[in-house]
């Protein structure tokens, strides 16, 4: 993949599938420690200890549609890659945590791409889930939360046509001024 936010849309998509209704969607770019640190939490099914060690060999997925999973597999040799590091947790029930720490400034990092785009991908596709999105670079911090979100629109819906594109400009503005 070419950019993070696909893998993290990728990502997200299996916990939509594990019937997850709350999604976390942490990016922390800590640029004194040089690294790059994204974390995606659910409260899915989970996975057993045994599904977790096979999710990320490349011809192992629970979807009937292929038999070849790459997202997981992808995105820990991106990190790896990139002289970072790749974690999964999950139990049965409860949810599911994949964390991947990148060398933020090793040469092999993929870009962070589209997050807005995604985000509001995400949102749109499935406006009866709750996201929360976290930016985090340096001292300053960005949090989108649908929760805070619907409270504002009232009955507006979140797959509106116009609310998809104040808010994806409102995310881009507001990742625009993390980085001043």
């Amino acid at each position: 993949m070419k950019d993070l936010s696909l893998h993290i849309l990728d990502i997200v998509q299996n916990s939509i599938s594990a019937q997850a209704k709350n999604i976390l969607i942490s990016i922390h770019e800590d640029l004194r420690a040089d690294t790059l640190t994204i974390v995606i939490k659910d409260d899915g099914v989970g996975m057993s200890s045994d599904v977790v060690k096979k999710v990320i060999d490349p011809y192992y997925t629970s979807r009937t549609t292929r038999k070849v999973g790459l997202g997981l597999p992808l995105f820990k040799q991106n990190a790896q890659a990139s002289g970072g590091s790749f974690t999964i947790s999950s139990t049965q029930g409860e949810g599911t945590e994949v964390k991947a720490i990148f060398s933020y400034s090793h040469i092999d990092r993929p870009p962070i791409g589209d997050m807005p785009g995604v985000i509001m991908i995400l949102v749109g596709s499935n406006p009866e889930l709750e996201f929360r999105y976290e930016h985090i670079r340096g001292e300053n911090e960005y949090v989108f939360d649908t929760i805070e979100v619907k409270e504002v629109l009232d009955d507006l819906p979140l797959n509106d046509p116009t609310v998809i594109r104040h808010l994806k400009e409102m995310i881009r503005e507001n990742l625009k001024d993390l980085k001043a």
